[in-house]
């Protein structure tokens, strides 16, 4: 079933970079992200350990959205003609 969605320029010029990004940098990101907001928090800067910790859940998100693109970007309606 082909979908007759099409999209815009801007869409496939952010999937064709972002596809170029190994996914695992997403992940080890994440991680980092979230072992530097550990120690923010054991040397008691509360606030800032919590604003640097809300970037994990964001980071795995793109890393989520690199992966799609990979395997299913909006060119693979155009490549299976």
């Amino acid at each position: 079933m082909e979908s007759k969605h099409k999209e815009g320029k801007i869409a496939k010029s952010i999937e064709k970079q972002t596809a170029k990004a190994p996914s695992d940098i997403f992940l080890w990101s994440s991680i980092a992200t979230m072992g530097v907001s550990l120690c923010f928090k054991l040397y008691k800067k509360d606030r800032m350990a919590l604003y640097i910790g809300q970037w994990a859940e964001s980071i795995l998100l793109l890393g989520v959205y690199n992966k799609l693109v990979k395997v299913e970007g909006s060119d693979k309606s155009e490549k299976d003609k």
